[in-house]
């Protein structure tokens, strides 16, 4: 029987319909493999790139040079322009602004074809440690209100060049998604005085049923309403809101599980097409008590057609109990 299901950290409605597929075989797309005869971000091309704005190279070595395992650059060709001022205005009932903004890209390993899944814990904990450290750069501009890390891997999750990487758009606007999320969180603390996603995090770990791993500081599971087969959240288990305030510590035990979580996915779903992005508090801090950050993994399984559009609902044919039990057995 189908169900409906309603997310209360988005406020939205899902509609589980679990008699058209369940087993992860029904997702496996075919490979196309893509000959790349050139690649800007493989070792040795630094001089194609856009200058770098951080890397993790050794000490004394010249920027923009060999000798690196990650790297972050501009965006050769960034969706919003860092120079210029805002400049809102009105126009009759409109509203308008010039496209301000900073995109980066993240590098995330100098060898083609090594994917995030595959990097040693230390490499992706520094590429988990890129994220932050721009972020924190980026607060620093006024014009900016929130930064939207994300990563689109595999030609159709929307990824232009092959080579792994992730990027970064810092934002003078909170994307309506996020805003969505706060209001919902904000709306449950005002009546509970408790924040929601710490309450979904212990319920989570009681139930179990849709729990893929966990470590000391972290939790992976399926949500209760997931928008797509085999979507996966990731979180602290502690209250956090603010993604660039994580700790060293704490980083090694986030790309430790993150690692597993993408590592699973590859096995259950031979090495699907994949988007994640990172939802954190905007850079004021009012959100702080009920906001909690998390990554959002959503392989490309399904396709999202007219009436999903038309309607806002989203259709899955897998349950997320199904999807964590594969992950977590596997």
């Amino acid at each position: 029987m189908p169900e409906l299901r309603k997310d209360p950290v988005a406020n939205r409605w899902v509609i589980i319909s679990s008699e058209r597929a369940q087993r992860p075989h029904a997702f496996v797309t075919p490979k196309i493999e893509k000959k790349v005869s050139f690649c800007p971000f493989d070792y040795g091309n630094e001089h194609i790139t856009p200058n770098e704005i951080l890397a993790v190279r050794p000490a004394g070595t010249p920027k923009n040079t060999p000798n690196w395992t990650l790297r972050v650059v501009p965006n050769k060709f960034p969706a919003l322009r860092i120079e210029g001022d805002l400049n809102r205005e009105g126009e009759g009932v409109y509203d308008k602004m010039n496209g301000i903004g900073a995109h980066e890209v993240i590098i995330e390993t100098p060898n083609h074809d090594e994917t995030l899944a595959n990097l040693e814990v230390s490499k992706f904990k520094d590429v988990l440690w890129a994220y932050r450290e721009r972020m924190v750069d980026l607060k620093k501009d006024i014009r900016f209100k929130y930064v939207l890390v994300f990563k689109n891997h595999g030609d159709q999750a929307g990824a232009s060049l092959p080579h792994s990487h992730s990027q970064l758009i810092a934002l003078p606007i909170v994307p309506k998604r996020v805003l969505e999320e706060i209001e919902s969180c904000s709306r449950y603390y005002n009546f509970k005085e408790r924040c929601l996603i710490c309450d979904i995090v212990r319920q989570e770990i009681q139930q179990g049923v849709r729990v893929v791993a966990e470590n000391k500081d972290y939790l992976a599971f399926c949500p209760y309403a997931p928008r797509f087969p085999f979507e996966v959240w990731l979180l602290p288990k502690k209250h956090e809101s603010c993604y660039e305030k994580i700790n060293d510590a704490s980083l090694e035990n986030l790309a430790s599980i993150f690692k597993h979580v993408l590592q699973r996915l590859d096995v259950v779903l031979e090495e699907p097409p994949y988007n994640f992005v990172l939802h954190t508090a905007p850079f004021t801090e009012i959100h702080s008590a009920y906001y909690h950050w998390h990554f959002e993994i959503i392989p490309k399984l399904t396709k999202v057609a007219g009436f999903e559009w038309g309607s806002g609902f989203y259709i899955n044919p897998t349950p997320p109990e199904e999807s964590a039990k594969y992950l977590r057995e596997i």
